[in-house]
């Protein structure tokens, strides 16, 4: 993703455009990421499919028992192979813990797998960062986050900056001493003299994150003016109207009179 020789000039850049980030650099020390394409992108995305809105632990363990339903000769797990998920009945695979919408997002990137939207890495690795994404994102639960997250750790792309993620949006806050969380169209605004290395910056960002954790963050160098996201107020309570109560008083015919038939 970066040489040492490119990270050299990548902070001697920052020493000029953006003290802030220099000084986490020197903080947080040697970048330490090694891009890990050991598995296959049909592998990697089905993982990451079904890691959504679940922790970590559980999510391990339910991906544990879908791999385990594909041993190879040993008996050991073996990685996903787009043909056999695909033919996998739907029964089977909501026996080990997969959802619904899961096996089907799943299934879709099987299928855009086999047809070729979803390419292997040797073809990813001559295609664009937008281009990756535009096609990736096809699959049925598949959003651009996801593929960010593969162009970075998997294909060692060096200037993605995932805006959107939690993480580096609040390292910047922390770091650049922000008293609300910036916006994304900001921060990609912003992220733009980062270039070519944005995805040094991001990864230097969540490390901000644990450099605050220890107190040993360093205090921003200048201050920083960015759009940040408005806080929501909440709306005041409608007083109750309480309504009169209505007369319990009757009518007094008078004395000699009759009622009306």
């Amino acid at each position: 993703m970066c040489t040492p020789a490119e990270l050299t000039a990548f902070r001697r850049k920052l020493s000029r455009v953006d003290p802030v980030l220099a000084n986490v650099i020197r903080a947080a020390g040697k970048f330490t990421h090694v891009p890990n394409a050991e598995h296959t992108p049909f592998h990697t995305l089905a993982r990451a499919i079904a890691h959504q809105q679940l922790n970590g632990t559980a999510a391990e363990s339910i991906f544990g028992r879908f791999v385990g339903l594909y041993p190879n000769a040993s008996g050991a797990a073996a990685l996903l192979e787009a043909e056999l998920v695909l033919t996998t009945p739907d029964d089977k695979l909501r026996a080990v813990g997969l959802s619904f919408a899961k096996i089907a997002g799943i299934k879709d990137l099987a299928q855009k797998t086999l047809d070729g939207t979803v390419p292997p890495y040797e073809i990813l690795h001559t295609l664009a960062d937008d281009e990756i994404i535009e096609r990736v994102t096809q699959v049925r639960g598949i959003g651009r986050w996801t593929v960010e997250m593969m162009l970075m750790f998997r294909l060692g792309r060096p200037d993605i900056l995932p805006v959107d993620d939690f993480g580096v949006r609040n390292g910047f806050r922390l770091a650049y001493g922000l008293r609300g969380m910036p916006t994304s169209t900001a921060l990609a605004e912003f992220g733009a003299r980062w270039a070519p290395f944005r995805s040094v910056a991001a990864w230097y960002l969540w490390r901000a994150v644990d450099l605050h954790k220890a107190g040993k963050l360093p205090a921003p160098a200048v201050p920083t003016r960015i759009k940040l996201v408005k806080k929501r107020k909440p709306k005041p309570a409608r007083a109750k109207v309480k309504r009169p109560k209505r007369s319990g008083t009757r009518r007094v015919r008078r004395a000699g009179t009759r009622k009306k038939k």
